[in-house]
């Protein structure tokens, strides 16, 4: 009798040794939209994204929209593409204020695919009172920065435009993000967003 039993437990672990942990196929994808300046103008695209995100989406996946204010976010979609086109945007840019925020809230999804999109020009601009200068904890999470537009002084040198973006992939890449990508072509979403991309 003793035999069987252990014979039994022996086959049982021998299963579950063949099974590994179940893989999580959800996705979680949050937007930030930058609402500041000039970049008012690009929001009617960030909205073209949600929807094509929204009609996208499987059953268990998870999806945020906000704006990148100045110390504050906002989640309402329609209310924000509406109010932001008609005018003249925020003042201050926290990029890092909303990946903080995007990150926990993606975390705490449990997605098995996690993705903050970003709409911005990744000029970060903050009044005198805010500190975000500490490290980001971006385990695991892609980073996509969308439609990165040009300022007027890239224009003039665009090493500025480089060296921006080259900031944030390092500084994206030493919080642990798992990919960073920027992604100017808005006409094929399907490359960007495929859950096998």
């Amino acid at each position: 009798m003793k035999a069987q039993m252990i014979g039994l437990a022996l086959a049982a672990i021998a299963v579950c040794a063949g099974c590994g942990p179940a893989v999580n196929h959800s996705q979680a994808v949050y937007v930030l939209v930058d609402t500041s300046g000039t970049y008012t103008k690009e929001v009617g695209k960030a909205q073209g994204v949600v929807n094509y995100l929204l009609g996208n989406l499987d059953p268990g996946d998870s999806l945020a929209v906000a704006t990148i204010k100045s110390r504050s976010f906002s989640e309402k979609i329609a209310q924000f593409a509406h109010a932001t086109q008609s005018g003249h945007g925020t003042a201050y840019t926290d990029i890092t204020g909303g990946l903080v925020q995007a990150a926990e809230f993606l975390n705490e999804t449990g997605a098995g695919r996690k993705t903050i999109v970003i709409f911005s020009d990744m000029q970060e601009e903050l009044d005198y009172k805010t500190v975000r200068n500490f490290p980001l904890k971006l385990d695991g999470i892609r980073i996509i920065a969308l439609n990165v537009s040009k300022l007027s002084s890239d224009n003039i040198d665009p090493r500025r435009y480089i060296g921006r973006l080259e900031w944030w992939e390092k500084r994206t890449r030493a919080a642990g993000a798992a990919e960073w990508r920027v992604v100017n072509d808005m006409e094929h979403l399907e490359r960007v967003f495929s859950r096998h991309g």
